[in-house]
């Protein structure tokens, strides 16, 4: 496939954006990359691209958008499915798989602004809450190296790309995944030595810089 042929709607902080990334480079496909600027106005193709929602990433296949980063995961992982496998060939481990991306979706980034948007007695909640869901996804990943087992797989491209963001979370709330989730944080280090992660993994000082910045926009600080 030539290169132009697929292009992402992309933004360097996005956790979500840093999957779909992830997922190319495991597969091994090359892309074209459009940096939106989602704070200053975001652009045409953005908005025509992804209509309901108006938000990256987005990838254009063709010219056809896929929309949502578990579901663009998914389509290039049975698109070019040949090519390195990140779901499990057996439907019952597929289904566990969407079970536990649909819960990281639902939970993780939802919970983590929760940390960064809250004071006093609301943010040591909020603190219990993400410790809490990250706990379930640890107790998932149970002695095994990577969520599908001994391959590094879609719930671990999934999960991943939501740590970029912890570091700030773990500034905010006052603790360490390391202390409280040590497996969990094992499995965080053990996905980074991947080249696919590292060259897509923000410098998490400049996420916590850019959470500071949300912060202040929110009348936070």
């Amino acid at each position: 496939m030539a290169k132009e042929d697929l292009r992402l709607l992309d933004f360097w902080v996005s956790p979500f954006c840093m999957r779909v990334k992830i997922a190319f480079a495991e597969k091994g496909l090359a892309y074209d990359s459009q940096e939106e600027d989602l704070l200053g106005g975001k652009s045409e193709l953005l908005l025509k691209t992804n209509p309901i929602y108006q938000k990256v990433p987005v990838l254009l296949d063709s010219g056809k958008p896929i929309v949502e980063s578990s579901n663009i995961v998914y389509y290039i992982d049975e698109k070019f499915a040949t090519q390195n496998p990140l779901l499990p060939s057996c439907a019952y481990g597929r289904s566990r798989a969407r079970f536990w991306a649909d819960f990281i979706d639902k939970k993780i980034y939802e919970a983590g602004m929760a940390i960064w948007r809250s004071k006093g007695e609301e943010l040591e909640i909020a603190k219990n809450d993400f410790i809490d869901i990250v706990k379930k996804l640890e107790g998932a990943l149970g002695d095994k190296d990577y969520f599908g087992g001994d391959n590094f797989g879609y719930v671990d491209v999934i999960a991943i790309s939501m740590t970029s963001w912890f570091h700030a979370y773990e500034k905010f709330g006052g603790f360490k995944v390391e202390k409280e989730c040590p497996k969990f944080d094992a499995w965080t280090k053990r996905c980074l030595k991947r080249e696919s992660v590292a060259r897509v993994f923000p410098d998490p000082e400049k996420v916590y810089e850019f959470v500071v910045m949300l912060r202040k926009m929110h009348g936070i600080e």
